[in-house]
């Protein structure tokens, strides 16, 4: 069985960070640990309030995980404090594992900020170039850039400059764009599209947590980045599809469609 870290904050309604992270991870029959960089309180409707994390127990979090388990593949989502993702950084330079997957997280669904502006260039300069595979959206790879992008054929020279600043690859997610919602992969040298599926639903919440601890796993378990896109991809429109009704705002998707399905339970 692999072992999946995240690094991410904790959503007190259960739909996104930590608690989407640690149900994905299941999901693809791994085995999840977590360390808390925040806790926010938030529900279907957003983020109310957030209290991050001292680093310092961040820090120990890291090392008390990687001092005693085998760590095959780290997924690291809402970072919002520039000592944060310095001590993060600093640990992942110490243990060097294999495969990092990072999540921008800059903003919430509901418009609450995650990433304090001052952290933005830390996260640039230290978490970049560690990253196995960025997953941002587009709002994200602007403000990493600083290039707008408002088309299709915009996202392959942002996808370019993400790799310059140290990226080893990533995922350019279309879901803002206007006409269509296509991702683009692009590793330095080939790029591979993969056509996006409007589902008319507003039970999103935690799609971006889902979507990028899904590619740990799949990438821990040996899928080439091609693979784990298209795999990965496939597991989070099923989630989508079977998204939960809860609350009365943008519900959760369905983390656990398949073993729903087995047990013969899936609504």
């Amino acid at each position: 069985m692999k072992h999946l870290l995240t690094i991410a904050g904790s959503d007190s309604s259960g739909g996104a960070g930590i608690q989407a992270d640690l149900k994905t991870f299941a999901a693809h029959g791994t085995f999840g640990m977590s360390v808390i960089t925040a806790v926010t309180a938030q529900n279907t409707c957003g983020v109310t309030q957030v209290q991050n994390i001292d680093c310092d127990i961040v820090k120990a979090q890291i090392e008390a995980v990687f001092d005693d388990i085998r760590v095959d593949a780290v997924k690291i989502g809402m970072v919002s404090q520039p000592e944060i993702i310095e001590a993060i950084a600093s640990c992942l330079r110490k243990y060097k594992p294999q495969i990092i997957v990072v999540d921008p997280v800059m903003i919430s669904k509901s418009g609450y900020p995650l990433l304090a502006p001052e952290a933005c260039a830390t996260l640039i300069r230290e978490l970049l170039p560690l990253a196995t595979l960025l997953t941002p959206n587009l709002p994200e790879a602007e403000a990493i850039t600083g290039m707008k992008v408002m088309e299709k054929g915009e996202m392959r020279p942002v996808a370019e400059k993400i790799i310059a600043l140290g990226a080893k690859a990533v995922l350019v997610k279309g879901g803002h764009l206007s006409d269509t919602a296509d991702d683009l992969l692009f590793d330095g040298e080939q790029e591979t599209w993969f056509p996006g599926k409007r589902i008319a639903t507003k039970n999103t919440h935690g799609t971006g947590c889902t979507l990028s601890s899904s590619l740990a796993a799949n990438l821990a378990k040996g899928l080439s980045l091609k693979e784990a896109v298209a795999a990965s991809k496939a597991y989070v429109t099923e989630a989508i599809e079977h998204s939960l009704a809860i609350g009365s705002g943008c519900g959760p998707t369905h983390h656990f469609v398949d073993l729903y399905r087995k047990a013969g339970i899936l609504d």
